[in-house]
């Protein structure tokens, strides 16, 4: 039931959409350029002139001209034409309705719209962009002004599928202030005057359809600093006061809310954290942070240095949108060692090891050449095993070995980001991925979200054929369990030692992990349940694949040996990125049997 404050909120919505959607004023905006607060192009260009990332950049420009384009971890062949409402993959096309009246969840009538608006929010056309600044290349530029006229013919002001979600309208609003940034002094005038009225039309689109209601998370998040930027940065625009107070509002209100003490962010999915850190980071280059913003934002990079690996790599527990803020493009698992370099200068800290590389990518282009080049002190020693209290996370390290332990619950309300993975582990040595999270792949198809969101796709228990908690679609939950989880450093055993708990379907079930030098013991049991025999599955999904070497021994790799009792080799899938899967391999150890149980499993490191 929907209180009287959301009846009203939405009702204003629907009338100020209509009366959009009617009216379309004539607007002759004008704004400065290059914009002021961000990093001037020619700074810009001359810091990376020379860099391995420029040539990486401008090899995918020149792909992209070729009508190649990457989208979610895939290089879609496009063809010199876009059908800009089409899933590439399915074929599927929609028309171009009143944005209310698009189905966009529906797979059949629509296809994947993950794929059609990651395409739509033009992330492509800023690397066009930024390499056009940086090679002064008019090709380049040229490919960004045809796509956008390209653009507008097929999509008119609230018509069709890209404008259904306020946070795509906004991410492409993003996007073309880069563009505006970057190259809007090569825009012919006619071409620069309807630009800028297209985006004050993205930013009116933005103000009235706030997701206040509808998913107040990083969909509302990403839709005010948005609007914050439109304000902040193009200030001649008329509402331009108005969308910087309330944008602004609503990003540092999120940032109170949605940060927990202990630096993780609400959505319990570390892919989400990575994304929604972008963001308040990118708040903070354009509006002055407060101590206490900024002290919040600090533990959320902290949080981040804590749970990647030792080459910055990040384990992906809950959901992957598979998108990201700025660039998202190059190595996928380097992504986290860029956010982690320009938060660490917003903050004045040194929260991981970066190089000179990790700036390229998002420091220089929000920073500039002075500011990314600031020399940050040296990260402190920190205690190599740690419990995030707040989200559950234990993190276990020791020399290049760290191992993260998942004990804590589902999000809050409908946990829609939440994976059964409660009682999970992941284990990474170096640069080798050992236990792995299986990923995300899909929101779309229930087949596949059913899958890789239940409990067989992780490295935990399940009783009795049953997920942790029960699913009522693709984005919600019910019957979540509890969860809880401490932690220890045993110094004169030189291990460290984490434990948790969880409660669900009427079992209380509980995971032992230890980490020492030689590999990572675990133990699970339950000692509360349902009477009678019960069937009791415990997952082990590798990076590689195990081979036998005796009865319950394999190898993995030239890494590690894994020793599990009547442990039998399946097939699984892994999802390295939204949109895509692979065959993968997983031991499961298979027991029926009565209250209490216990099964134990090891993993011996070969470092």
């Amino acid at each position: 039931m929907r209180s009287l404050p959301e009846i009203k909120f939405r009702l204003r919505q629907e009338i100020a959409n209509a009366l959009l959607a009617v009216s379309s004023p004539r607007l002759e905006l004008r704004a400065d350029l290059p914009l002021a607060i961000l990093p001037h192009p020619t700074e810009v260009a001359g810091g990376l002139s020379d860099s391995d990332y420029a040539r990486e950049l401008t090899a995918i420009a020149d792909e992209i001209l070729c009508g190649r384009i990457p989208i979610l971890g895939q290089v879609i062949d496009y063809g010199p034409e876009i059908a800009w409402r089409r899933d590439p993959h399915r074929g599927t096309e929609t028309a171009t309705k009143y944005f209310r009246r698009i189905p966009y969840l529906d797979l059949a009538a629509v296809g994947d719209h993950k794929f059609i608006w990651e395409l739509n929010r033009h992330q492509h056309l800023v690397l066009l962009a930024q390499a056009a600044a940086l090679t002064g290349g008019k090709k380049y530029s040229d490919r960004v002004f045809q796509h956008i006229e390209q653009w507008w013919a097929e999509n008119p002001f609230q018509r069709g599928i890209n404008w259904s979600s306020a946070l795509e309208v906004g991410f492409r609003a993003l996007s073309w202030i880069w563009i505006f940034h970057l190259i809007g002094d090569r825009m012919m005038e006619e071409f620069r005057g309807r630009f800028l009225a297209e985006l004050y039309r993205h930013g009116s689109h933005v103000e009235y359809n706030l997701s206040i209601y509808f998913s107040p998370n990083t969909h509302l998040l990403g839709e005010a600093v948005a609007l914050h930027a439109l304000g902040r940065l193009l200030p001649q625009f008329p509402r331009a006061d108005k969308w910087r107070s309330v944008g602004g509002n609503i990003v540092r209100e999120h940032m109170q809310k949605c940060v927990k003490d202990d630096g993780s962010y609400f959505e319990q999915s570390t892919y989400y954290h990575m994304y929604a850190l972008d963001m308040f980071a990118f708040h903070a280059v354009l509006e002055p942070a407060s101590p206490t913003y900024l002290d919040k934002l600090g533990r959320m990079v902290g949080f981040l240095a804590a749970i990647v690996n030792e080459k910055g790599e990040l384990p992906f527990l809950g959901d992957d949108d598979g998108g990201r803020f700025f660039h998202p493009y190059g190595q996928r698992s380097r992504f986290a060692r860029a956010s982690l370099a320009v938060s660490s200068i917003l903050t004045g800290k040194r929260f991981f090891p970066c190089e000179d590389r990790d700036l390229d990518e998002i420091a220089m282009w929000w920073l500039g050449l002075e500011r990314s080049a600031v020399q940050l002190p040296t990260a402190g020693a920190s205690f190599p095993t740690r419990l995030f209290a707040d989200t559950g996370i234990a993190v276990l390290r020791r020399g290049p070995v760290v191992a993260i332990f998942d004990a804590g619950p589902f999000g809050p309300g409908s946990a829609g980001h939440s994976h059964s993975d409660t009682l999970s582990l992941v284990v990474a040595a170096g640069d080798h991925e050992l236990l792995i999270d299986s990923g995300t792949f899909s929101y779309m198809d229930p087949e596949w979200r059913s899958y890789f969101r239940g409990s067989s796709a992780h490295n935990t228990i399940r009783i009795d054929g049953c997920d942790q908690a029960v699913s009522l679609g693709p984005f919600r939950w019910t019957q979540k369990p509890e969860a809880g989880a401490s932690v220890r450093r045993v110094f004169t055993e030189d291990s460290s030692v984490a434990f948790g708990h969880c409660i669900a379907a009427g079992f209380r079930f509980s995971r032992f992990v230890e980490l020492n030098e030689d590999g990572v013991t675990v133990i699970d049991g339950a000692q509360i349940g349902p009477p009678g025999e019960h069937l009791v599955e415990q997952y082990w999904h590798f990076a590689t694949e195990p081979r036998q070497l005796a009865d319950d021994i394999w190898t993995i790799g030239e890494v590690a040996e894994f020793r599990a009792q009547g442990g039998v080799v399946e097939p699984a899938w892994r999802s390295r990125c939204y949109g895509s899967k692979e065959p993968a391999w997983a031991i499961v150890v298979r027991r029926r049997t009565t209250l209490p149980f216990e099964l134990d499993a090891r993993l011996r490191f070969k470092l």
